[in-house]
């Protein structure tokens, strides 16, 4: 589980295919602080990439190795990630930390797409479109990870959405790389899904 406060802004160093070239192994380079505090990460530890869960299976003093399967390229914007892609990271949660933003599973749901970027007062807000099928579980004031980075949901107009983004969240996550166009990583309000999960059997 992860609350969705990244905690590091991180670097992919190779992107190596493996099993048939179906599945990649990653390399991601990160700050040693990042890897090393509050306790050091272990291998077989989980570590959200800009909001997809994946393990730790080789580590190094500024660096992190993990694999891919073909379903988590195909659902997720792994699939296109090179040497240079920026990453936002964070640690698993530990009992008795601070739950600062929502709780986060590292599920992504499927990826949306940014519409458009809009200075407003001392912040941006930033306008995206989700799939039909995830609309529905987002409203107003609900809570979605995008690219693992815990946010409000400020508006809701059928398949898109606004949040808004203040200067320092901008530059300590992929925020800053953003454009219209680029694809992000979504995963709704787990809340929500449970709600509307129970609604459905109740029929």
């Amino acid at each position: 589980m992860f609350t969705g406060i990244v905690t590091d802004l991180g670097t992919v160093r190779e992107v190596q295919p493996i099993g048939g070239g179906h599945d990649h192994r990653l390399v991601i380079g990160t700050s040693p602080a990042f890897l090393a505090t509050p306790a050091p990460v272990v291998l077989g530890a989980s570590i959200a990439c800009s909001g997809v869960c994946l393990t730790a299976l080789e580590l190094g003093g500024d660096w992190f190795a993990v694999e891919a399967s073909a379903e988590t390229l195909s659902k997720t914007t792994l699939g296109g990630w090179k040497p240079g892609t920026r990453v936002n990271l964070e640690r698993s949660l530990r009992v008795g930390d601070e739950l600062g933003g929502h709780l986060v599973a590292g599920h992504v749901d499927g990826t949306g797409e940014v519409v458009s970027a809009t200075p407003e007062n001392g912040s941006v807000r930033w306008r995206f479109r989700a799939p039909a099928e995830l609309a529905a579980f987002i409203a107003p004031k609900g809570s979605i990870a995008i690219d693992g980075v815990s946010l409000t949901v400020n508006e809701v107009d059928r398949e898109t959405f606004g949040v808004n983004i203040i200067p320092h969240t901008a530059t300590v996550t992929t925020f800053g790389t953003l454009q219209p166009g680029s694809r992000v990583n979504l995963e709704i309000d787990m809340m929500a899904r449970y709600v509307a999960r129970l609604r459905e059997y109740q029929r």
